[in-house]
């Protein structure tokens, strides 16, 4: 079935939705019980389904590009756009970019297990748990895991089409006015959004209505890049509230000279006893959601996932050198295929899925191209046509091929875009990842963003290690040194309920606020009270952090980890992470 449109949100470049709709995400699936062969541990990142903002500050100026998703009617696609400043420049964006950017800064939960080298099992107390502990497992809970008739006084300061988009820059006074203007051009307007409207004009914002081009599929939306003069960076979560959905998620990333935090809203870092490290942090997003919800942080605060170096971020497949678009500008329709081929656009070869020879664009926004100039003729399988043109050279429709704008549209969509993309990661040298979930309640102010130089990195790798003990109980000890004894066969303890806890764990470590210099300030620091609930928790099971089981030698045998190896998509070691957004339906006339 067709998802509504999923369309990402920004508000110094704030992106908002006159009568849209919001759809939750596809929830993520974990591998489970899935057995690897030993090995170095390979943990798995978590799966990203979901919209993407990038921003990018180049002194006054802000750049936002924006990663697109919408599966419905093309004829329904429409989304206003609420700009502090008119655009100086809008063009295509890089899919490539946010794919590799996606990669290289997903955080990774992983572990590798050691076990303890034991004596025959009737040696001493080998086989009996620790003195005053549960053998049983009965010590840690499962974690199962309106306007004028009189016609728009709205001014259209310009319009554009970019890449798949037309683009239409509004200024007006009135809310009202801009909703006119959104029913006399197909859009759907929403009564409820008009106040908000109202605030972003009284602000001195212009909008930007964005719909698909006459003709335009789905499979042709591409990223968007808007450049404006700003000297911040925020998300608009006030429009959205109108047709947001509970504990929203937001993936933010920031391409600068040093680590990016947010200025209005908290910075939390989030408590890892309460991540179920051995099922796959299958719980990473409630968690998150339960520690942005703490008093203080008072569901708007952010996490960073990564910040650091962006030369994480892998530069291959983004452009290649090879690739020329004014090599197309005189090309017979038939060359078309062995030129792409030339040029790395072009692969053919087996499918690992379906074990079929295929023959496909090695750039995901090349085929809708193809579809548009080059289309299969009726009754002939694709593959077949695209490795012998010549051979169905009289169905080639020949309206269609225009090689002058299929090298423009080359250009626009693919190469430009992506020079552009390579240009930018090697012009700003620190990246930053941020994440959050909000719900509409809480959208009463727009997060805005700004950067601190003095802040350490934060790595996305969080690796732990599982010591098995001779009773098959297990201590892990997680990256920042705890240690906590589970029980064989139980699940990662629930803090909130274990006894003799008589208040639950809190799932946010640190609540700061971050300046533009200095170290955080700290409104809640829980880390004396979770120590003292993690000592009292493994103190039921006589777990001191020294006593060994007799029989046990705890340097010996290591092994890895199980998980199991994806390609980052639904299923891996770790929690999915999505990022729901809003649109604006478009109604057909």
């Amino acid at each position: 079935m067709n998802r509504l449109a999923r369309l990402t949100l920004l508000c110094t470049l704030a992106v908002g939705s006159v009568g849209g709709a919001v759809l939750t995400p596809t929830e993520a699936q974990a591998c489970g019980g899935t057995f690897c062969d030993a090995g170095t541990p390979t943990p798995m990142p978590v799966d990203q389904t979901g919209e993407n903002i990038l921003f990018v500050r180049d002194g006054d100026m802000v750049e936002a590009h924006i990663q697109i998703q919408y599966d419905g009617d093309p004829e329904k696609f429409g989304w206003v756009i609420p700009l502090t400043a008119e655009p100086t420049e809008i063009a295509p964006g890089s899919e490539p970019l946010f794919a590799n950017i996606l990669a290289a800064s997903v955080p990774t939960y992983g572990f590798s297990t050691q076990n303890d080298s034991c004596q025959a099992p009737d040696a001493g107390n080998n086989g009996q748990g620790l003195t005053g502990g549960d053998p049983g497992g009965t010590g840690a809970a499962g974690d199962d895991g309106g306007g004028d008739e009189g016609g728009p006084e709205v001014d259209v300061l310009s319009q554009q089409n970019v890449g798949a988009f037309e683009v239409t820059i509004l200024a007006a006074e009135e809310a009202s006015e801009v909703g006119v203007w959104l029913e006399e051009n197909d859009y759907q307007n929403d009564e409820a959004a008009l106040p908000i409207l109202q605030q972003y004009l009284d602000e001195d914002h212009v909008f930007a209505a964005v719909k698909l081009t006459s003709g335009a599929g789905v499979e042709e939306i591409h990223p968007i890049m808007l450049r404006f003069k700003s000297d911040e960076a925020c998300v608009p979560l006030r429009l959205t509230r109108i047709a947001a959905v509970d504990d929203m998620q937001i993936r933010t990333f920031f391409l600068g000279d040093s680590r990016t935090v947010p200025r209005n809203y908290r910075h939390v870092e989030v408590n890892p006893l309460k991540i179920d490290w051995p099922n796959q942090a299958t719980n990473y997003n409630e968690v998150v959601t339960l520690a942005v919800d703490e008093t203080s942080a008072d569901g708007r605060a952010f996490v960073t996932e990564y910040a650091g170096p962006s030369n994480v971020v892998n530069q291959a497949g983004i452009v290649n050198p090879a690739w020329n678009s004014a090599a197309f500008e005189d090309v017979a329709a038939t060359g078309v295929i062995d030129l792409l081929t030339q040029q790395g656009l072009w692969e053919c070869g087996e499918d690992f899925d379906t074990f079929e020879f295929v023959c496909r664009p090695t750039h995901q926004l090349l085929q809708p191209m193809l579809d548009e100039f080059l289309p299969v003729p009726d009754s002939i399988e694709a593959t077949e046509f695209y490795q012998n043109l010549s051979k169905f050279e009289g169905l080639i429709d020949a309206e269609a091929w225009d090689a002058v704008e299929f090298a423009a549209q080359l250009q626009d969509v693919v190469i430009g875009p992506g020079q552009h993309a390579e240009d930018l990661l090697n012009q700003f040298s620190y990246l930053t990842r941020m994440y959050t979930t909000i719900s509409p309640a809480e959208m009463t102010e727009d997060p805005f963003f700004h950067e601190n130089s003095t802040l350490p990195e934060v790595m996305q790798l969080r690796s732990a290690t599982q010591r098995r003990l001779c009773n098959s109980d297990s201590i892990w000890t997680l990256p920042d040194g705890r240690e906590v004894y589970v029980p064989s066969g139980a699940s990662w303890p629930d803090f909130d309920v274990e006894a003799p806890m008589d208040a639950p764990m809190a799932s946010a470590e640190f609540i700061e606020e971050v300046g533009p210099t200095g170290a955080p300030m700290r409104l809640v620091d829980n880390q004396e009270a979770i120590d003292i609930q993690l000592r009292a928790y493994n103190d039921g099971f006589g777990w001191d952090g020294t006593t060994v089981p007799e029989g046990s030698d705890p340097g010996a045998d290591s092994d890895s980890g199980c998980g199991c190896r994806t390609g980052g998509g639904k299923t891996g070691w770790l929690l999915g992470l999505g990022f729901v957004v809003l649109g604006i339906t478009r109604r057909r006339r």
